[in-house]
């Protein structure tokens, strides 16, 4: 595209050569051999970038450039001299000008300019893409132009301002709490901090202390009054994630809460009456619960006021390529990742179990590996193996059933190709039902924490279970 440079030097030939250089590679040259000269150019018209001498017949280059600066915060400016000094130069760059000794190669000139180009046209898209950004394409840092992500908006838009209680469904790592924050933001409670609570995060008799609060003498160890978070939350807005962890007792005492807006502290007597709005999330079908018997259906109902379906990342793919932007972006530095079309083909094919939050990590690992290079390699952004859990599955299959030798239709032997000598061994070979499930579920959940890198949280999204239920079957299965 160009820039528009004005190039000031006393020296003709340097504006005859260096101009003609710079014309050829595409950029508008105006020229001009005094300090007066590039002021009144200055004053009829702007500039993307000015080329000065350091000394001017008539004044100073940096002097002129700190003016020029002065009307035009985002000019590039050049400083070119036969006089320099460590002195100058450091004056040039704190004002953050380039700085090339006389004499110089136009080819040196012309690629620096070019660095600057760059950036400037970075600058620009950056700016593109905030403004699309923060219009419809996000609300808060809820990013998404599909159909399912408009909807989402127009709902929190519509619901923020209300007191209404809110249920959010949705897998593990599609946003529920930015989608309570952002609900929350835009309410009329929004000047108070939203309280937080990870029901999956703590046993019952802890959650149920830690929601309510307690007196002192309670319980022992119970040296002091703890104010609950219900209490915290007086005048805002509580978040109760993963809800489907919540036991049935502590289910009784939050119905309460949500019917009469009152409760009292574990071991005291004083009703505490709470104004807070309740926003709930769960990663499973609470209806599904109630008829299992292991959720109350009354409490779905209280729950279920204004219910938000959150759509996994594979069912909206045309927010991909935004995502990966808003995520390069946001952990890539002043550094311009990309990700080609192939790369980006792939990634449109893969499930992505763990949600946004996975496509988010990938992005990040995949920068950490890049190095120098500006492209995103497809090795780091996808797992190594996607189809790792069944190679897993396969692998303990094949610990139930005979040897290599068994039948080529899936390893499986048939009668007709059992030796009556070989029954026996068979026999020996074959396991309970049971044992072959245990061995299933403990290789894969040892392959998920190895793809997680041991990050027990992360795996625990990844497997659809809570950190308590996963380090359970860890000690179950004696994985360290």
């Amino acid at each position: 595209m160009g820039m528009k440079i004005l190039l000031v030097d006393d020296e003709p030939t340097i504006r005859i050569t260096l101009g003609d250089a710079l014309e050829e590679a595409g950029h508008h040259v105006l020229r001009c051999g005094t300090a007066a000269e590039a002021r009144a150019l200055l004053e009829e018209g702007s500039f993307d970038c000015c080329i000065t001498d350091m000394r001017l017949p008539d004044g100073d280059g940096i002097q002129l450039l700190k003016e020029a600066r002065d009307k035009n915060p985002d000019l590039a400016m050049l400083v070119i001299t036969g006089h320099g000094t460590i002195g100058t130069a450091v004056e040039a760059t704190k004002m953050g000008a380039e700085y090339i000794l006389k004499p110089f190669l136009n080819e040196d000139v012309l690629a620096r300019l070019a660095k600057i180009e760059e950036l400037r046209n970075l600058r620009e898209e950056n700016e593109r893409l905030r403004t699309q950004i923060t219009g419809r394409f996000r609300i808060d840092r809820i990013i998404g132009k599909s159909a399912r992500m408009q909807e989402l908006f127009d709902v929190i838009e519509t619901i923020g301002p209300s007191d209404a209680t809110v249920l959010i469904n949705g897998e593990s790592g599609t946003g529920k709490e930015l989608v309570a924050q952002a609900i929350h933001r835009n309410s009329p409670r929004c000047a108070n901090k939203m309280i937080k609570v990870s029901c999956a995060a703590l046993p019952e008799s802890l959650l149920e202390d830690e929601l309510f609060g307690h007196e002192k003498g309670a319980f022992t160890d119970a040296r002091e009054r703890k104010i609950g978070r219900f209490e915290l939350a007086h005048g805002s807005s509580i978040f109760l994630d993963d809800i489907d962890d919540m036991s049935l007792p502590t289910q009784v005492k939050l119905l309460r809460v949500l019917q009469e807006r009152e409760f009292e502290r574990i071991g005291g007597t004083t009703t505490i009456k709470v104004d807070v709005r309740v926003i709930a999330a769960t990663k499973q079908d609470l209806s599904m619960l109630v008829r299992q018997a292991r959720f109350r259906d009354d409490l779905y109902f209280r729950l279920h006021v204004v219910s938000i379906n959150l759509p996994p990342l594979r069912e909206r793919m045309e927010d991909l390529p935004l995502l990966c932007e808003h995520f390069i972006r946001l952990h890539g530095g002043n550094h311009r990742y990309s990700i080609d079309e192939e790369t980006m083909k792939e990634m449109a094919a893969y499930k992505w179990p763990g949600n946004v939050r996975e496509l988010e990590n990938a992005i990040m690992r995949a920068i950490a590996m890049a190095g120098k290079n500006d492209k995103l390699d497809a090795k780091h952004l996808l797992p190594r193996a996607a189809g790792g859990s069944l190679d897993a599955f396969a692998r303990a299959l094949g610990s139930v059933g005979p040897s290599a030798e068994g039948s080529k239709a899936g390893g499986i032997a048939q009668p007709g190709n059992i030796a009556a000598g070989q029954e026996k061994a068979l026999d020996s070979e074959l396991k309970p039902l049971r044992q072959v499930v245990a061995e299933v579920e403990a290789a894969h959940i040892r392959a998920v924490l190895e793809r997680t890198g041991g990050n027990r949280t992360r795996a625990a999204e990844i497997l659809g279970i809570s950190r308590k239920n996963l380090w359970e079957k860890m000690r179950e299965h004696n994985i360290s």
